[in-house]
């Protein structure tokens, strides 16, 4: 992702966020998102409240969208197991429909959107990477082997580590973010747990989530 924005795009009003949960409501869910990407060489995994949701084996709330994440570069491979749907880029309040190269190349958040309906139903996340190893967005000093940070459901579903899933929830820690952290530390193991406390110690010195750890 680059630093500066393309032109363009569409500026979202108010009526257009208040909008979006509707459209976001027939949303697939995790299984959907695998059925769809079965054999799929490009490693991914869910992501957010539905990745934390997967780690405890059962769905706890309601989820307004689902995430997935990837390697940016293997972004073209999962765009070909959509055909007939477009993916629309979105950052700080814009949304570019159809997104083209520039624009995909400029941002990091792809909503996958039903042209029939305008309707979305998968919001995918274009990691940075080198390699087979990922690379965080918020501090690209923290980098590890997606061998290790991708966990899966009994039935093959993948999703990403919980320790990583609550240090993207810390940047903005909103009363959900605090509800997820406070339910999922408890049933985190002492690694994960101290993984944690050192990535939070370096994307967000002196978090009050650390103390808790």
């Amino acid at each position: 992702m680059s630093e500066h924005l393309p032109d363009g795009g569409i500026e979202l009003s108010s009526a257009d966020l208040e909008a979006l949960p509707a459209r976001w409501s027939s949303c697939w869910t995790p299984s959907d998102v695998a059925q769809r990407l079965s054999g799929i060489a490009t490693p991914w995994c869910v992501a957010a409240g539905w990745a934390l949701d997967l780690f405890r084996g059962t769905q706890t709330r309601e989820h307004g969208d689902i995430e997935i994440a990837i390697p940016a570069a293997d972004f073209p491979e999962v765009r070909n197991r959509f055909p007939g749907y477009v993916f629309d880029a979105v950052s700080s309040g814009r949304i570019w429909e159809n997104a083209t190269p520039d624009v995909l190349a400029a941002t990091h958040q792809t909503w996958l959107r039903d042209p029939a309906t305008g309707d979305y139903l998968l919001d995918v996340f274009r990691e940075a990477h080198d390699g087979a190893t990922w690379i965080c967005r918020h501090d690209k000093t923290i980098r590890l082997p997606y061998s290790e940070i991708i966990h899966r459901t009994p039935d093959g579903i993948p999703y990403l580590a919980p320790e990583l899933v609550l240090l993207f929830k810390a940047k903005h820690a909103r009363p959900k973010d605090q509800a997820d952290f406070d339910e999922i530390v408890p049933h985190l193991t002492p690694d994960a747990r101290t993984i944690l406390a050192g990535l939070l110690a370096r994307a967000h010195p002196g978090h009050h989530w650390i103390a808790n750890l």
